[in-house]
């Protein structure tokens, strides 16, 4: 399954780079969402290495929710396809 990282984790004077907000096509609500607690997630690098992750909670009530990587991911991540493992 693929999700599309849609921002970093932020507050207002501070960015989590290490936390991402993954939208999942086909994924509505946050009922839905919870489902995905506690899977892998991937990211391969233009480079080709490979970051791993793992969803944490839903974000919100329209379906996205929360990944954390092990160290800070790039900007280019952004707007990118991960793998749902």
């Amino acid at each position: 399954m693929r999700g599309v990282v849609v921002s970093y984790r932020r507050g207002r004077h501070t960015t989590r780079t290490n936390q991402v907000i993954i939208e999942i096509p086909g994924v509505k609500n946050r009922k839905e969402a919870s489902k995905f607690i506690g899977k892998k997630v991937e990211w391969v690098t233009p480079g080709g290495r490979k970051l791993k992750g793992v969803i944490t909670s839903p974000h919100g009530n329209r379906g996205r929710v929360r990944a954390r990587f092990t160290k800070g991911v790039p900007g280019q991540i952004l707007g990118e396809k991960v793998d749902i493992l």
